[in-house]
């Protein structure tokens, strides 16, 4: 592949701005102050006892069993966690107080403003409030506290905005083959047209997350960022993926055409990007000539999406920030699982869920009234 060179983009046909720059300039890059707070947290939870000597076999022992404990978690989790303890200290020092030791009756009061500020931020989500109260919790842990998230100042102001302010969640559209056909056919035939194609049929018939998709390499090992692997194969191609919920497998059969066969498509990226190792999915030159060297930020696979959603028509009957908004890169994922008219715990199997219930999620509509209990029941 050719020499990293920046630049900046658009997704043929649209008026989506693509970044074609290097990774570490990255819209999902963590900031530096996030990042080495992580780390010497991480490190500082990491020590040896008080009573016994440190040795230079020890100290790589250390270093070797910090390495594990910042890859316990995702890297998105991670900077989820980084962000929330960095917006709830500046929280603290704003009320005159600090974050460390743990206070019920301040997280009380911190919950309370996330609800319903008292300023122009917005209010969030119930959701999102656990979510922060998550963050909290690991991040306490890290620094030798216990959150006692059961303590009647947290856990009655909370049971009180979930009462108030929960709704039903919001889920994404679900991108069908009518609209996942639409969408590819948007694309030019150049470099760049090749590997949006390949994304999102792979994406959908793998009923990948944007996450997966990135983080693949050409082979196993290729790179320490990897996620999974590529093997081509007779009947399709199989994609060893260290997900969310672990390991697991997932196959994708060759398509009934060229056309929409989502393995002709990966070949096709694979050949004429001349790519044989490292990253599968990489930024493409100004011109659009080249596959560059540095792998997409997942953030690509959600703009394509839009970009794509728009310029096909797909629900063109709503207005376009109606449009824009209902789609996202879980869009792939329910459209695999709401239009694949197999047994569930394939579908399940395939999402790498850990539950059936998980997996109805994603199924917009596709079993709605198929059981009919009014009419099993009489009526």
């Amino acid at each position: 592949m050719g020499s990293l060179t920046n630049s900046s983009t658009k997704i043929e046909g649209s008026g989506t701005p693509e970044r074609e720059t290097s990774r570490s300039a990255s819209d999902d890059a963590p900031n530096g102050g996030e990042h080495n707070e992580r780390e010497q947290v991480e490190s500082a939870s990491i020590v040896l006892p008080a009573h016994v000597a440190g040795s230079g076999t020890l100290d790589q022992l250390i270093d070797t069993a910090r390495g594990y404990a910042e890859a316990s978690t995702a890297e998105n989790t991670n900077k989820a966690y980084a962000a929330d303890w960095k917006h709830f200290s500046r929280w603290c020092r704003l009320k005159g107080t600090e974050p460390l030791p743990p206070a019920p009756e301040m997280i009380g009061l911190y919950v309370a403003d996330l609800a319903a500020p008292a300023g122009k931020a917005p209010a969030l989500s119930v959701s999102t409030i656990e979510r922060r109260l998550s963050g909290l919790s690991w991040n306490y842990t890290q620094r030798g506290f216990t959150l006692d998230r059961r303590d009647r100042h947290i856990a009655t102001v909370l049971a009180g905005i979930k009462r108030k302010h929960a709704r039903p969640p919001v889920q994404k559209e679900a991108i069908l083959p009518e609209d996942i056909l639409a969408m590819v056919a948007t694309l030019p035939h150049d470099l760049r047209g090749l590997r949006d194609r390949a994304i999102l049929l792979i994406g959908f018939a793998g009923g990948l997350r944007r996450s997966e998709i990135i983080s693949l390499d050409v082979h196993k090992d290729d790179t320490p960022d990897s996620g999974g692997w590529i093997e081509v194969l007779d009947g399709g191609a199989l994609l060893p993926l260290n997900a969310k919920t672990g390991w697991r497998e997932v196959e994708i059969g060759r398509g009934s055409s060229d056309q929409t066969c989502p393995v002709h498509a990966l070949e096709q990226w694979l050949h004429f990007g001349r790519i044989d190792f490292g990253p599968v999915f990489v930024r493409t030159s100004r011109d659009g000539k080249r596959a560059l060297e540095t792998r997409l930020s997942d953030k690509h696979v959600a703009r394509l999406i839009k970009a794509t959603v728009l310029k096909s028509g797909v629900r063109s009957d709503l207005p376009e920030a109606k449009q824009l908004a209902m789609f996202s890169g879980h869009s792939l994922r329910a459209g695999l699982a709401s239009s694949a008219e197999v047994d569930e715990r394939n579908v399940q199997k395939q999402l790498g869920h850990t539950s059936a219930e998980m997996t109805r999620r994603y199924q917009r509509r596709r079993d709605r009234f198929r059981v009919n209990l009014t009419k099993a029941a009489g009526l």
